[in-house]
């Protein structure tokens, strides 16, 4: 069991942050207004889209300097990756091409259930079918993830994975495990988190712009226990 606290100083940088987002309507930290890029506008927050978790992880490099780390959840308007935010936990490139091969193909199983009856013999193949090439594509992808900790150990999801059902898609992509995947491979010593949630209130009205949540427990909770190992070890100074 490992334990990182949010903190007065994490919170205090997370809303500098919000008052950022606010004022240049962009995730953007480099923004100079000659490339501006539409992809990145907070506009996509307050759309179909709704809203997003945020994060801030206050760390100190090995000489007791503090450094500042941001990331947001799972992708933002399909970027997986934004210069100045924590990358995802995979190689993108191979993501990508591993996506673009079996993503098409459980696409056009749900195409062929659109133009099928429900109930149908034709409709029940066509759906175990899907549910079939859809989970081991998630598989495949998975097994993508490398984890780094402060033992300098690196593990797959799978293998740091300790919660006793599946693994819930999109794990390994919210903001904490980003954070700290990032600050284990930059060598640096974190001390305090704060996450926080951006834009149109998600649908079932459990996040609400402004407003700071702990990690997730379904998702977060059973790998931060490998990624904050060896935390205790080195503590920060």
């Amino acid at each position: 069991m490992h334990h990182l606290p949010s903190s007065t100083r994490a919170m205090n940088e997370a809303s500098k942050l919000m008052a950022v987002l606010d004022h240049q309507k962009t995730i953007d930290l480099d923004l100079t207004g000659e490339q501006d890029d539409p992809r990145l506008g907070t506009d996509f927050l307050f759309g179909p889209a709704r809203g997003k978790m945020f994060g801030v992880l206050i760390c100190h490099d090995r000489e007791g300097r503090e450094v500042s780390l941001r990331a947001y959840s799972g992708q933002y308007n399909g970027l997986w990756q934004v210069p100045g935010w924590a990358p995802p936990l995979f190689d993108l490139p191979i993501f990508n091409r591993l996506n673009q091969t079996g993503e098409p193909r459980v696409k056009a199983f749900t195409r062929q259930l659109e133009c099928s009856q429900p109930g149908s013999p034709e409709y029940t193949a066509l759906f175990k079918q899907r549910k079939t090439l859809s989970r081991s594509l998630m598989q495949d992808l998975h097994r993508l993830y490398r984890l780094h900790n402060f033992r300098g150990q690196s593990a797959s999801l799978h293998e740091a994975w300790s919660g006793t059902n599946g693994i819930p898609t999109g794990s390994g992509d919210c903001c904490a495990p980003k954070l700290l995947n990032q600050a284990a491979r930059l060598d640096l010593r974190p001390n305090s988190i704060a996450e926080f949630y951006w834009g149109l209130k998600n649908p079932s009205a459990s996040r609400a712009q402004g407003r700071f949540y702990p990690s997730c427990h379904n998702k977060c909770a059973p790998i931060l226990g490998f990624l904050l190992c060896g935390l205790e070890d080195n503590p920060t100074p």
